[in-house]
């Protein structure tokens, strides 16, 4: 194409009205239970990019997200979600239905692995407990989906899932990790699926964080030493931040040609491949 080629699209800014970059967009975010997970990070910065916000709670932990909605404003409602349970996903598209009449974005931030599952010998997990694992950490996403192709306006949504890098063998994690890749097929078919309906399917593969989660994955600490040594920025592994903003985007149209991706939010690790000799201090990124 030349220079003078004037057959392409150029967009003008347009500073007349001020815009945020989620203003209006109704998203629901599922798994918030403490105010240090990524699925409160996330829907407080979404909020603050001029989003309406919905919470799921499994009803276990309704306390906990009704604490937590209440730091977020008084207006965020929390509903009842156990992932395991087709029938709630049918209550809950009724349920946004009747307060929303749609839906532009849900985050997947869902994920359970009975012990046996998460620690020990691998291969003595038994298959209960991996199917267990696999229903809350991974089918869960397309039912998210339906929920999502359900409610979304002709003009398209996005859902976005919480991921761990899943390309190799971690010294930890056993069948979570099985699950985690499971979770990354399953985003490619229901890009694939619902791309049509221009909703868009992404996955975000964060770096190890130190939220309730993690709390439950034996030996955890292993993840955070190998992340200081060979992540090539520094990784803050309490500040979920930077992860809650890179949803913010693909939430947001200016990801509107992005789907059936992984974004690593990792300070680097993914794309490294050995460990590093870091020489001098290395700085906290949220400084």
């Amino acid at each position: 194409m030349g220079a003078n080629d004037t057959s392409s699209v150029q967009r003008q800014p347009d500073r007349s009205t001020p815009v945020t970059l989620l203003s209006n967009k109704r998203l629901l975010i599922t798994g918030v239970s403490t105010t240090d997970s990524i699925a409160y990070a996330t829907a407080a910065a979404a909020l603050d990019h001029g989003a309406k916000v919905i919470l799921t709670s499994f009803e276990r932990d309704r306390e906990r997200t009704v604490d937590a909605a209440a730091r977020l404003g008084p207006e965020i409602e929390v509903l009842e979600l156990d992932v395991t349970e087709d029938s709630h996903f049918t209550r809950l598209t009724g349920e946004i239905m009747e307060r929303w009449q749609g839906l532009d974005g849900a985050l997947h931030a869902v994920a359970f692995a009975p012990r046996s599952a998460l620690a020990g010998d691998f291969l003595q997990a038994d298959a209960a407990s991996t199917q267990r694992a696999f229903h809350a950490s991974a089918y869960s996403y397309a039912a998210l989906a339906r929920v999502l192709s359900a409610l979304a306006p002709q003009a398209g949504g996005s859902i976005l899932g919480l991921d761990f890098d899943a390309s190799g063998a971690w010294p930890i994690y056993n069948w979570m990790g099985v699950c985690k890749a499971a979770l990354e097929s399953v985003n490619r078919y229901v890009a694939r699926d619902c791309g049509p309906r221009r909703i868009r399917s992404n996955l975000i593969a964060a770096g190890p964080l130190h939220t309730r989660a993690a709390g439950g994955i034996p030996e955890f600490d292993r993840l955070t030493e190998a992340w200081e040594a060979r992540s090539p920025m520094p990784w803050n592994a309490s500040d979920p931040s930077p992860v809650a903003d890179a949803a913010c985007f693909l939430f947001s149209d200016l990801a509107r040609g992005v789907t059936g991706e992984i974004l690593h939010v990792d300070g680097g690790y993914h794309a490294m491949a050995a460990n590093l000799e870091h020489t001098g201090p290395r700085e906290d990124p949220a400084a």
